[in-house]
């Protein structure tokens, strides 16, 4: 992988792209194993940094040491340019200090920076459990709808593989469903996007299951409220 593909997925798993950029990002992870072992790679780094972040709040005499070396360091102005020509680990070590930083001048530690980092370490389960999958199918579905595909894992586990889906009415969202024997249960809920999307399914799909997607509110419903807009053939495992 290129520099520039190590910077595209440094700053998609910091959630620090534009959504151009956000979308080539997805386009290389859905495509490319070796982006997906790095995302996975970042991970960890977040695992750490989420554990870190979890600990009790630090004296006052610390943080005003922390405060005072950090002004003490001569500032390094990196262009957008010097910045894609970079290798991973510098850009994530930039990154991760100025996170700290941030969080010390602001005075944001316990809950609300543990929480954030949850959700971090959240979304990237998610990226990694779209890898997985997408790096060791089983089995794939059509579907109608979408010029997409369903990828199902050795585990039950899928990953919804869409292109393009259109744009939702304003406090809409799209939101799948596992069907299996006329019985829909949520897969989970996610927001239209150009490109490529490799969208995990929340549970487990098993033979015969169709996922299916929907327009619903914005926070989810109970049930499907009308017709799917997309759906998968039955899922053969055999």
């Amino acid at each position: 992988m290129d520099a520039e593909a190590h910077e595209l997925i440094a700053g998609y798993a910091l959630d620090a792209l534009d959504e151009s950029d956000q979308a080539r990002a997805k386009e290389l992870l859905a495509t490319s194993e070796e982006a997906r072992e790095e995302l996975r790679s970042l991970t960890e780094v977040a695992s750490a940094l989420a554990t870190a972040a979890a600990g009790p709040t630090p004296r006052p005499e610390l943080r005003q040491r922390i405060l005072e070396g950090a002004r003490a360091e001569p500032q390094n102005v990196v262009s957008l340019e010097e910045r894609r020509r970079s290798r991973l680990v510098p850009v994530l070590g930039a990154a991760a200090a100025l996170a700290a930083c941030a969080a010390l001048a602001a005075g944001l530690w316990g809950a609300s920076v543990s929480s954030d980092l949850d959700d971090a370490r959240d979304a990237l389960e998610r990226e990694r459990t779209a890898a997985a999958v997408l790096a060791q199918p089983v089995s794939e579905s059509s579907l109608t709808g979408n010029t997409g595909r369903l990828v199902v894992g050795e585990d039950g586990r899928a990953v919804l593989v869409l292109s393009s889906p259109p744009p939702v009415p304003a406090g809409k969202t799209y939101q799948m469903w596992v069907i299996d024997d006329g019985k829909p249960v949520s897969g989970g809920l996610f927001a239209p996007d150009d490109g490529t999307l490799a969208i995990p399914v929340d549970g487990r799909v098993a033979e015969g299951s169709v996922v299916a997607v929907t327009v619903e509110d914005g926070d989810g419903a109970e049930s499907p409220s009308g017709e799917p807009v997309i759906a998968s053939e039955p899922i053969t495992l055999s």
